[in-house]
Order: C-alpha cells, then structure tokens, then sequence
C-alpha cells in the first residue's frame, strides 16, 4: 500500500496501475497479481487503508461524548487524509472497505452515539452526509491545489479585473474562496448543524403526538 500510495503521489488516479505499482516494489506484475487480483482491488485496498487510518485517529481521540462533535471530527480527519495524496478524494471515494477489522473498530464508536439517543438509521445518514460533503468539497479543493502552475487561475484579483465594476458580490465570492481550510469548517459546521436539527426532528416525530 505504500507503494501503491506512492504511485498515486506521484502521477495521480490515471497513474496508479498493477504494473506500476509492481515496478516500483521491483518485482514482474504476476508476483503482484497473487496479492491483488485487479486495479479495483488495488484501489479497494488502498482505500481500506485509508480508511484505517482515519477510524484510527476516531477511536484514539478524546470525546466529550456528544455525537456531533464525533461526526465533525470524523469530517476533519477524512479531509485530512484524503489531503495527503494527490487526487486523494477521488482515488478513495466509492472503493470497499476490504479488511472487517476496520469495519468492526467502527463498532463502539457508532454505539457511543445510539447510546447518546440517535436512531440508528439517523447516524447511517450522518455519516453518508458528511462523507459526501467531504468528497466532494476536496475534489474541488484538489483539483484547484493542482492548477498551481497557473497561477492567476483562480486569482481574486485576476476574476476582479474580468468583471469590473457592477458585481460587488461576485467579487467577493472569489476572494471568500482563499481560505479552503476556514471555508472547510465554516461549511462543515452548518452540514452538521442541518444534522442535528434533522435528527432532533426525527425524534420528536418518533415521540408521537
């Protein structure tokens, strides 16, 4: 997996190959093809580790208890991770998580909100909210880092001077979009606000009349 990681690192999604990884590892892509039978398998296995990391980082960290918090926690540390690799957020999104180990360390975490009072169908849906906001929000974001080379691509000054006069606000909304960690908590805080008014709806619907 480091080896596949690093292909990634290098040459993006289109670069990760078997061959390519079995060339980096110095062996034939056969003695590779024992471990992983495909390019999807691979892709599986590299985001299973990904994902590992991340449970790890959620079962290690301290808790004040309140689910939510959990939840933005969880939409911190995934955005992290996928930050780590080029073309992170999409390489990893959409692959199946390989090793049940990794999928059962998610156990006592998922319980420790059931047991806060959320239905389990309500976290389900949190969960897959926020992943989505995440993936999406770091595809735009890497796809934006890797356009470094042109530098007035996404310039606030440059959109400024191709509008002109006449569109205060458009302008701003460039220069609103220079801060992506700051716009990433910002809007990672009113999804999980959306959350937990969804989910205090849910409840009081479940309470009957």
């Amino acid at each position: 997996m480091d080896a596949a990681l690093a292909v990634l690192d290098e040459g993006g999604a289109s670069a990760v190959t078997v061959r390519a990884v079995a060339a980096r590892l110095g062996v034939q892509a056969p003695a590779l093809y024992y471990h992983v039978t495909s390019k999807q398998h691979l892709l599986d296995e590299m985001g299973t580790e990904i994902t590992r990391r991340v449970v790890s980082v959620l079962t290690t960290r301290a808790s004040d208890g309140h689910w939510l918090h959990d939840l933005a926690a969880y939409g911190a540390a995934l955005r992290d991770e996928y930050l780590l690799h080029r073309d992170g957020a999409r390489t990893f999104s959409g692959t199946l998580i390989t090793d049940p180990a990794v999928l059962r360390a998610l156990e006592p975490w998922l319980r420790r909100w059931t047991d806060y009072g959320v239905p389990p169908s309500a976290v389900f849906d949190a969960i897959e909210i926020v992943t989505a906001f995440v993936t999406g929000y770091v595809i735009e974001e890497q796809e934006r880092l890797q356009s470094a080379e042109e530098p007035e691509r996404y310039s606030p000054e440059a959109r400024r001077a191709r509008l002109g006069d006449g569109t205060p606000l458009v302008v701003d909304a460039g220069y609103a979009r220079t801060d992506p960690s700051g716009r990433f908590e910002r809007q990672l805080a009113a999804v999980i606000r959306g959350i937990g008014e969804s989910s205090r709806v849910a409840e009081g619907a479940s309470d009957g009349p």
